[in-house]
């Protein structure tokens, strides 16, 4: 059930929904109707209208944020981005490659929350990061150096069959 992964609810467009439904109740057309005009389950209805009979109007409305609240503020998280931005060497790594673990050091060291590192992938997700893989090249590498050996010393020592009429491989 529910919604597809990256899919979120709009609680709005459903508690409109609802309220959808009270006027056409209150009109007086029957729950499987009301049902049927709104593409819902009968059961749906059913529930709104004894929320209804027992809240009023008001039981109809969102109920507010689904799920237990964010141990990290939005001021929080906001720093913590601030903080990923800057890069890993302006807290004393010799990289700039932010790791978990480093991550979950400077929540702890920014915030004092301790997440489990497998948390700490959520939020850096729900930041807009993702994991990246750093390219495996020398930073002293030498471009011009590497084309002259491809193009000069390698074909040189390489084995390479020898070349004439009478040396094919099949005859």
């Amino acid at each position: 059930m529910g919604n597809p992964r990256g899919v979120k609810r709009d609680f709005q467009a459903l508690e409109n929904r609802r309220l959808e439904a009270y006027q056409l109740l209150k009109q007086g057309v029957h729950q499987s109707e009301v049902a049927r005009r709104l593409k819902v389950g009968r059961q749906s209805v059913s529930r709104w209208a004894a929320a209804l009979k027992k809240k009023g109007v008001s039981g109809l409305h969102k109920a507010g944020r689904a799920g237990r609240k964010p141990r990290l503020s939005q001021k929080e998280t906001d720093a913590l981005k601030a903080d990923l931005l800057k890069g890993a060497e302006a807290f004393g790594y010799r990289s700039g490659l932010w790791t978990v673990t480093r991550v979950r050091a400077l929540i702890k060291e920014t915030t004092g929350q301790q997440f489990h590192s497998g948390h700490v992938w959520k939020i850096l997700r729900g930041l807009g990061w993702s994991p990246q893989k750093p390219v495996g090249r020398a930073i002293e590498r030498n471009e011009e150096e590497i084309t002259r050996w491809k193009k000069i010393t390698w074909p040189a020592i390489k084995k390479s069959p020898p070349r004439g009429p009478n040396h094919s491989v099949y005859r």
